[in-house]
């Protein structure tokens, strides 16, 4: 019998209309989501939020959202991906979790709006996802920021993201990045784990669906290119250090775990967490998971401050 919090068995209750979306069209589902009604949550106060559009190509822009705390500056930076298995979500659906990221660890945030599949598929939104770190590395002065400390993270697809952009940035002699937060990611791309077995179905996040977000953004051909499953990368060394954050009724926990372990043993500085009876989508639900998201975020600050001292001791 799954270990589970009260307020996930609401947050799966909340989320069962998420089982119909295999049988729907991307856009559809989209159109469906947006209907719904904002969740009404106290939101974290900041010295200001602003929404621009940055260039990702010659002909193209992306939004992002940017997350200024209170205070002189400049910040340590904090670049973030969402969710919604590179098919749904947007910058607004992490709105509030962002606003309690910049506040409470004293960090720029800057939510990116990446395009999403299938009209965009893989390496689109990895391309979108590594240019909007270029942008803000390239920008920090302009952000109030700091380039040299800036960290990186996401949560689902957005942590696959995250984890993308620190092997890419180290493979192309990028932009350094100083941490990778990354919430139950997406690492890999079998569904075979003992996790998808044991959480398959009524968790929130079925196999199914996850199927279906995986059909959508990448071909079966690309399945096993690092930049889309980084637990399939064959060196993880030389990466940032990481907090990876799992959750424990989740069909993703196994191959977060797996991903923690290898970067472990590539000599990377590595805390995991694995969050007892939550489920996945958790950190966007500010509403039911207040508290679990407190203490998480006081764990990510200290993680945050920590990097950023030994950085300056070596």
């Amino acid at each position: 019998m799954a270990n589970l919090d009260p307020k996930s068995i609401m947050h799966v209750e909340m989320f069962q209309v998420m089982s119909s979306f295999t049988s729907m069209e991307p856009q559809a589902v989209r159109d469906l989501l947006a209907q719904a009604p904002p969740l009404e949550v106290e939101l974290a106060p900041l010295a200001k939020v602003e929404d621009r559009m940055i260039p990702v190509d010659t002909d193209t822009h992306i939004p992002v959202r940017i997350y200024s705390p209170e205070g002189q500056g400049p910040f340590p930076l904090f670049v973030y991906y969402h969710g919604g298995g590179w098919v749904i979500g947007d910058i607004q659906m992490t709105d509030a979790s962002c606003r309690l990221i910049a506040n409470q660890t004293g960090r720029v945030v800057v939510s990116v709006g990446y395009r999403l599949a299938p009209e965009y598929p893989f390496p689109i939104p990895v391309n979108d996802s590594y240019s909007a770190l270029q942008w803000v590395s390239q920008n920090a002065a302009a952000l109030n920021g700091n380039a040299s400390n800036i960290a990186v993270g996401g949560d689902s697809a957005g942590g696959n993201l995250a984890a993308v952009v620190a092997l890419r940035s180290r493979d192309e002699n990028g932009p350094a990045i100083s941490a990778q937060v990354l919430f139950y990611p997406v690492t890999n791309l079998d569904y075979t784990t003992e996790s998808y077995e044991q959480f398959q179905q009524g968790f929130g996040l079925d196999r199914d669906l996850m199927k279906w977000f995986g059909k959508h953004y990448v071909n079966d051909e690309d399945l096993k290119n690092p930049y889309v499953a980084p637990l399939l990368a064959r060196d993880l060394g030389n990466l940032p250090p990481a907090l990876v954050i799992t959750a424990e009724n989740d069909v993703l926990r196994d191959e977060g775990l797996a991903y923690a372990k290898r970067l472990q043993e590539a000599g990377v500085q590595v805390e995991s967490v694995c969050e007892e009876g939550l489920v996945h989508g958790y950190f966007s639900n500010v509403l039911h998971f207040s508290e679990r998201i407190d203490a998480i975020l006081v764990r990510i600050a200290q993680f945050l401050n920590q990097t950023t001292v030994q950085g300056r001791l070596k």
